[in-house]
């Protein structure tokens, strides 16, 4: 794996001092002369910090390096953890976006002729955007399906003869459950790859599962973060592996109450830093994604993925409890279709109950093995199919009550 270490110090030397935000917050010019001494003084970059600077110098923040008139692409974070970020990229950060979006479609043995179907219409967020253009520039047929039914958009994915499928877990078992119900098997599409992303769902095994069950097709997990751009995919050979593009990035992982650096195979946040992207950068960026680094190829890889959010994880008497580890027991069990968790933290102890679009009995069984799963009575209440919000892009499952 090559040393990072002369790219930090190129995308510091050429940011600094013209972008404001940095030149502000760093202080620091380098050259560093290791890993250590880069890491030493150069602070991590938050959230919370972007969302200030963004309020305070709108509309876009002061983290752009170059004038605003060369940044062509506009872009913004989804909203679900307070008020969006607009994100802007001039045309040489953009091509490096496109180009790790790339090595993500490679990655699950996507290459030029095959047909990859996206099936929704496209926000202001990055993730499909790059995913699509960059499918286009490799030589890969990019069908849009915005704009349709759900079974609209099997007819068309079948038509197409799309081989490869591009969106969130829960709508790739949603597809699953429309095709079942209209006379469309999506097991008799010609789907041979799912690449899902925007939830955890790709590599958790349960989840994994019955998306290959249903389709028939193999599934790669994804991530990435629209300030950041597209970091993982699963490893081919091990699919609870999330290889990271170590080459663009600057990948380090921290015990999020410490802040020093996680042992392997301990639990830890995953920080990235942005060493192509100079137009708009971020240096040691806190994602708040909780992770697993494990050994692999001269560096790490992330065994089960995004484990979950540090900003998402409840403690119900005593037990912690991330919104991934609810998932996978609730994707154990046939007959579900969608469900819903209300956190109420109102009284002195926090109480946690679910809603699934199931029959009284396989709530019940729910029930069951959740109580096992964590040593807790979890309440499970049946609701009628329908009853519950479906999702396209990242489900909001999550309800919590203060």
């Amino acid at each position: 794996m090559p040393d990072p270490l002369p790219q930090l110090n190129a995308l510091l030397d050429a940011i600094l001092p013209a972008n404001a935000f940095y030149g502000e917050k760093l202080g620091v010019t380098g050259p560093f002369r290791s890993l250590d001494e880069f890491t030493a003084a150069v602070p991590f970059t938050t959230k919370d910090e972007l969302a200030a600077d963004h309020q305070a110098h709108p509309p876009y923040g002061r983290t752009h390096s170059f004038p605003l008139e060369t940044y062509p692409r506009f872009h913004q974070t989804s909203g679900t953890r307070g008020t969006p970020l607009v994100w802007l990229d001039d045309r040489d950060g953009w091509n490096w976006v496109l180009d790790n979006w790339e090595w993500v479609w490679r990655g699950a043995g996507v290459s030029p002729g095959d047909t990859a179907f996206f099936p929704f219409s496209f926000g202001p967020f990055l993730g499909f955007w790059a995913g699509f253009e960059a499918a286009t520039r490799m030589g890969v047929r990019a069908v849009p399906g915005g704009g349709l039914s759900s079974e609209d958009r099997l007819r068309l994915l079948q038509r197409s003869q799309s081989t490869v499928l591009c969106c969130t877990p829960t709508y790739a078992l949603r597809l699953a459950e429309v095709g079942a119900a209209t006379g469309l098997p999506v097991d008799s599409l010609g789907v041979a790859k799912l690449i899902v992303c925007g939830e955890p769902g790709g590599s958790i095994p349960e989840v994994r599962s019955r998306i290959e069950s249903a389709w028939q097709a193999r599934v790669y997990d994804h991530h990435g973060m629209t300030e950041i751009g597209p970091v993982s995919v699963s490893d081919e050979q091990r699919p609870d592996l999330l290889l990271l593009r170590h080459e663009a990035y600057f990948c380090e992982v921290v015990d999020p109450a410490t802040s020093a650096p996680a042992d392997p195979g301990g639990t830890g946040e995953l920080v990235l830093t942005t060493l192509g992207r100079y137009g708009s950068p971020l240096v040691r960026y806190r994602t708040g994604d909780l992770v697993r680094p494990v050994p692999h190829g001269g560096a790490f890889a992330l065994e089960g993925g995004i484990l979950g959010r540090a900003d998402d994880m409840v403690v119900i008497r005593g037990i912690n409890i991330h919104p991934s580890s609810i998932d996978a027991v609730v994707r154990s069990i046939d007959g579900i279709g969608e469900y819903r968790v209300e956190v109420d933290q109102r009284a002195a102890l926090p109480e946690l109950r679910l809603q699934v679009e199931a029959a009284d009995e396989t709530a019940a069984r729910l029930a069951h093995d959740l109580r096992s799963a964590f040593s807790l009575r979890l309440p499970v209440e049946a609701v009628a199919p329908g009853t519950l919000p479906t999702f396209e892009v990242k489900a909001r499952r999550w309800h919590v009550l203060k």
